[in-house]
C-alpha cells in the first residue's frame, strides 16, 4: 500500500490556522491528482484543496474542524486504481426493518353519567359570582356532581392542588424550535477584529449630512454617455471614493495609522471598500484611487465585489487599505457608526438617501439629503481635523464639477 498524506498547506504570511468547511469528494472515493478534495475558510477567503495524487480518498480530519498549517487533512491510497467506468463503488448502506409497534390496548372509557361536572343549583350561584369556570372544578358529589363546597373551596383556594383556578391560554401558532450552529471562521475573525477596534483604539464618531442635489443632476445628465464610453455605470461609490482620496492626500493624518509610538502616513491612497457576502463582510481596497478614473474605480469596484460574493477573492487583493467606505445606505440604513477597519485610523459611513426639507437661502425645500458619518481613532486624528475632513467631503460631493476638476 502507498499512501500520501495531505497536509494544509502555507496559504499565507498572516494565516496560521484554517477550518475545514466542507469535504467536496467523499470518503473512499476515488480521486485524480488537482482534483479539489475539499474546501478550507481561512480568516480572509475561501479556499479549495486540491488531491496531490491519485487514488482512494480516506478522511482525516471532518468537517468544521480548524486546522493548524501542517495538519494532516486526509490519506489517499495511490495502490488504488480507477474502476473502469466509475469511481470506487461505495457499499449501499441497507437499512434495517423496522420493528412493528407494539398494539397498546386504548384505555377503557371513564364512567361518566349526567351528573358528572355538573353544579348543584347552590353551587351553580357560588360559581357565577365568583366566576370559576366549572371545567376546573372536580367534583365530590355522586356521580361526580359539583357540590356547594366544592365551588365553595375553589371560590375560596385558586391556588389549590386539586380546585385550582386556571385561565385557559390558546396555544401559539407556529414552530418554536432552536438550533446552534459553530461560527465560521470568517465570522469569528469579524468579530475578533471589531471588538478589538473597540477596546484597542480612541474612537470617535462625527457626523453631518450632505445635499446631493447637484451630484444626482450631474449623473443623470452624463449617465447615458459614460455607460456608452465606459461599459460601466457611474455610481455613488467612485464619487465618494474620489471625494474622499482628494481630501485624504491634504489631510495626511487621516489616511494615516498608528504602529507602537510612530504614525506611519501613506503618500497614496488605498481605500476599503466595505462588501457583504453570505459568509460575511469583507473589505478589499481599491489601490491608487487618487489617480484613478471614476471609470477604472468602478470597474475595479465591480470585479471586487463579484469576487467577494463568489467567495474567490485572492488572499492578495485582500492585503492593505488606508482608509475605509462603507455604505450601509443599500440596506435602508439612516445613520450610524461604524467601526474603524485596523490598523487604518478612519473610516466613512455612507447612508441612504432621504428627500428632507431644508433651508436654502430662507425657504424651504425639499432635498435629496444623506447623513454622512466620520469614525476615526482619537490617537491619531484630532477632533478638530475630522470634523474638517468631513466638511471638505461634503463640499466637494454638493460642487461636483470641483470634484471632477479635482480643485
Amino acid at each position: 500500500m502507498s499512501i500520501v498524506e495531505m497536509k494544509v498547506p502555507v496559504i499565507g504570511e498572516s494565516i496560521s490556522e484554517v477550518t475545514l468547511s466542507q469535504w467536496l469528494k467523499a470518503d473512499g472515493e476515488y480521486v485524480k491528482i488537482d482534483e479539489p478534495i475539499c474546501e478550507f475558510e481561512s480568516d480572509k477567503a475561501t479556499l479549495e484543496f486540491p488531491a496531490e495524487a491519485s487514488g482512494k480518498l480516506i478522511y482525516v480530519a471532518a468537517e468544521e474542524d480548524d486546522l493548524e498549517i501542517g495538519a494532516m487533512v486526509a490519506k489517499i491510497d495511490t495502490s488504488i486504481k480507477a474502476p473502469a467506468g466509475s469511481d470506487i463503488p461505495v457499499t449501499p448502506q441497507v437499512e434495517a426493518p423496522k420493528a412493528e409497534s407494539p398494539v397498546v390496548a386504548p384505555p377503557a372509557p371513564a364512567i361518566t353519567s349526567y351528573a358528572t361536572g355538573h353544579p348543584s343549583p347552590s353551587a351553580a350561584k357560588i360559581m357565577r359570582e365568583s366566576r370559576v369556570d366549572a371545567a376546573n372544578v372536580k367534583g365530590t358529589g355522586v356521580d361526580g356532581r359539583i357540590t356547594k363546597d366544592d365551588a365553595q373551596k375553589a371560590a375560596s383556594n385558586p391556588g389549590g392542588s386539586t380546585h385550582s383556578i386556571t385561565t385557559s391560554i390558546t396555544p401559539i401558532a407556529g414552530v418554536r424550535t432552536t438550533r446552534r450552529e459553530k461560527m465560521s471562521r470568517m465570522r469569528r475573525t469579524i468579530a475578533t477584529r471589531l471588538v478589538s477596534a473597540k477596546n484597542n483604539t480612541a474612537m470617535l464618531t462625527t457626523f453631518n449630512e450632505v445635499d446631493l442635489s447637484e451630484l444626482m443632476a450631474m449623473r443623470k445628465k452624463y449617465q447615458e454617455k459614460f455607460v456608452e464610453k465606459h461599459g460601466v455605470k457611474l455610481g455613488f461609490m467612485s464619487l465618494f471614493l474620489k471625494a474622499c482620496s482628494n481630501v485624504l492626500l491634504e489631510m495626511p493624518s487621516v489616511n494615516a495609522q498608528l504602529d507602537g509610538n510612530e504614525i506611519i502616513y501613506h503618500d497614496f491612497v488605498d481605500i476599503s471598500v466595505a462588501i457583504s457576502t453570505p459568509t460575511g463582510l469583507v473589505v478589499p481596497p481599491v489601490k491608487n484611487v487618487e489617480s484613478r478614473s471614476f471609470s477604472e474605480i468602478e470597474k475595479e469596484i465591480k470585479v471586487l465585489a463579484g469576487k467577494a460574493r463568489d467567495g474567490s477573492l485572492a488572499l492578495e487583493e485582500m492585503k492593505g487599505g488606508t482608509f475605509t467606505v462603507t455604505n450601509g445606505g443599500v440596506f435602508g440604513s439612516l445613520v450610524s457608526t461604524p467601526i474603524i477597519n485596523e490598523p487604518q485610523s478612519a473610516i466613512l459611513g455612507m447612508h441612504t438617501i432621504k428627500q428632507r426639507p431644508i433651508a436654502v437661502d430662507g425657504k424651504v425645500e425639499i432635498r435629496p439629503m444623506m447623513w454622512l458619518a466620520l469614525s476615526y481613532d482619537h490617537r491619531v486624528i484630532d477632533g478638530s481635523t475630522s470634523v474638517t475632513f468631513l466638511v471638505k467631503v461634503k463640499e466637494q460631493l454638493e460642487d461636483p464639477y470641483t470634484l471632477m476638476m479635482n480643485i
